[in-house]
């Protein structure tokens, strides 16, 4: 007869203790630690049948790159590295509500001609139905299966055989061979093992879906990371309609990809030209708006940085940015004060990045000097013209990474003027048909523009 004993879990990296902490020695996050009742009795094997695998030798394998899996959208396959490879395990995390059923379900319809097994814990059949009714793709061959039940999804995967297998959510299945129930650390673990080698014996690949919170209080993809073969991070802002899937970990690409999509009523729909999103189509000039040229991995885009300065109506100035840090824009005003002379320490300043994006790349500093002195010397900047620089604290304009790319995207909007920095070493001496205007320091960049 099967024993019970009870363990305290970390919701965040799994780490297992005999009592209760307050914080976890694995990964030191706070109050991650649940209690969970296991079994130490026999563990019951899954049922679907595979051939035995013995240990060869190295120089006796024979190494194919295999044929991949179309998606049937293109800005996953290149975040994929080309499609799906056959007998891989790919993990789509991402917050509840911000589309991960609706891209599975979109991967799904757009792979005509080749069987699909949608295993949906959350959803019933009609549900699932309703929604892709509303998408403009149909595929005759894609199984909907509402079960919770690991052995009885793989037995119906051995009788249907299909090319791809979809897991809405790993949290909503669980397997008999444990006690606890669905969505603990123990069941998500256990659930995506035997996932795994049924998909490598099989070569059927299998994609999980995951659910994280802010908090971590759900059991997700953290767990899961060393165990499957690709990690997609689907990212979004519910008050916006674009989406961004990244690259956290793939074993046959790189993860410097990120793909772009817009959620409408019909599902998603693909960017091919991210700065669209990022940068307003207006006319009208406009003090305090300036566009940088940045880089997300390795695919670069334009985006508006938006600055206001006001008059402090209280006694201490404001300093808000949303999408920025706010710690590099207090830098930044420093530069500006101390280098360039302008006397900003008594007035408020608040900063945008246009879209909903959050920015973490150094080369939008030169735009954002420039979108805050637009605003303070009320003087709008030329919509032809583009920033790409890092500003150091003695005021300098500092190089930055993949410039030839930057000016390049410059060039193919329409811009016709971008500032770089003195330094950067570019590998053709004009890309495309614009105007390069390098400056070295803050004081050559105020009076080259707004001289």
């Amino acid at each position: 007869m099967a024993k019970n004993k009870t363990v305290y879990v970390c919701n965040n990296c799994g780490a297992e203790s005999s009592k209760w902490i307050g914080r976890c020695n694995s990964c030191g996050q706070w109050n991650t630690y649940v209690e969970q009742v296991i079994s130490t009795g026999p563990v019951k094997q899954a049922s679907y049948s595979g051939e035995t695998v013995k240990p060869r030798l190295l120089n006796d394998i024979t190494a194919s790159a295999g044929q991949r899996i179309g998606s049937g959208m293109k800005e996953t396959d290149r975040i994929l590295g080309g499609g799906i490879v056959p007998g891989s395990l790919v993990l789509l995390g991402g917050e509840p509500g911000v589309g991960k059923s609706t891209l599975a379900l979109q991967m799904a319809m757009q792979l005509p001609g080749k069987k699909i097994l949608y295993v949906s814990g959350e959803e019933s059949a009609e549900q699932i139905k309703l929604r892709a009714s509303r998408m403009e793709h149909e595929n005759e061959a894609c199984y909907v299966y509402p079960e919770t039940s690991l052995e009885e999804i793989i037995n119906n995967a051995e009788a249907i055989k299909p090319g791809l297998i979809i897991i809405d959510s790993i949290q909503t299945i669980s397997t008999a061979a444990l006690e606890s129930s669905a969505g603990t650390i123990s069941q998500v673990r256990e659930c995506a093992a035997r996932l795994l080698k049924y998909a490598k014996q099989t070569a059927v690949p299998v994609i999980l879906i995951g659910h994280i919170t802010k908090d971590g209080s759900l059991a997700g993809p953290k767990i899961l990371e060393h165990i499957v073969d690709v990690v997609l991070q689907f990212e979004g802002d519910n008050n916006y309609i674009y989406r961004i899937l990244r690259s956290l970990k793939n074993r046959f690409g790189a993860t410097t990809e990120i793909g772009i999509f817009e959620m409408l009523t019909t599902g998603l729909r693909e960017v091919s030209n991210p700065s669209e999103m990022f940068v307003s189509t207006h006319d009208e000039k406009l003090s305090g708006v300036a566009i940088a040229a940045t880089i997300d991995g390795i695919r670069p885009f334009m985006i508006e940085t938006q600055a206001l300065v006001s008059s402090a109506v209280y006694g201490t100035p404001q300093r808000s940015s949303t999408g920025f840090d706010t710690r590099r824009l207090n830098m930044l005003l420093a530069v500006l004060e101390k280098r360039a002379g302008f006397r900003l320490g008594i007035k408020d300043v608040f900063m945008n990045i246009a879209g909903g994006l959050k920015v973490s790349d150094p080369a939008i500093d030169m735009a954002v000097i420039s979108a805050v002195l637009s605003s303070n010397l009320d003087i709008p900047v030329d919509r032809n013209v583009c920033f790409a620089g890092e500003t150091g604290l003695s005021g300098e304009i500092r190089a930055v990474s993949h410039i030839d790319q930057r000016i390049k995207e410059a060039s193919k909007l329409g811009f016709s003027k971008i500032f770089i920095s003195s330094h950067a070493r570019l590998n053709n001496n004009k890309p495309g048909n614009i105007d390069i205007v390098k400056v070295g320091k803050v004081e050559s960049l105020v009076k080259k523009l707004f001289a």
